[in-house]
């Protein structure tokens, strides 16, 4: 056997299928839950990894209202962004985003966990957070996730 028979295989975008997957948030803390939803978005779950492609599937989070932080975390984490204008520093607390726009906490989380360039915003479009229990995915055929 020749050295250049053991050539590492890099697998495009165009040859495996890409799943649908569903994961409920109801009682879940935060970080475990984006974890996970950034490994199944990014496809480093699958043998098939590769690290310059799109390899990840899609998925559906729900029950975002129901997430839980542990200790202060509910009164101390801010979400902060910047508006462009001189002092347009906008901070908003935790409680107050997760009571007005549930989703946006599981969003800004996931991704934090992706690549910051061109492929990381391809991949987060697979992502779709919902504040209650349904979603409109239903003829995807999404696969229950259950994560710790």
């Amino acid at each position: 056997m020749a050295f250049g028979d053991r050539s590492t295989h890099f697998f495009r975008e165009s040859d495996l299928a890409q799943k649908w997957f569903l994961v409920d948030a109801n009682g879940k803390t935060l970080g475990r839950v984006a974890s996970q939803v950034a490994r199944l978005l990014r496809g480093k779950h699958k043998p098939q990894f590769t690290p310059n492609s799109d390899m990840g599937d899609f998925v559906i989070v729900v029950n975002a209202e129901k997430i839980k932080v542990t200790g202060k975390r509910t009164e101390m984490k801010e979400y902060f962004h910047y508006t462009g204008y001189p002092g347009g520093d906008v901070f908003e607390k935790f409680k107050d985003v997760i009571k007005n726009h549930p989703e946006r906490v599981i969003e800004y989380a996931v991704k934090g966990m992706i690549p910051h360039n061109k492929l990381g915003r391809r991949i987060i479009k697979k992502l779709k957070v919902y504040a209650g229990g349904d979603h409109p995915h239903a003829a995807q055929k999404p696969e229950t996730l259950d994560i710790n």
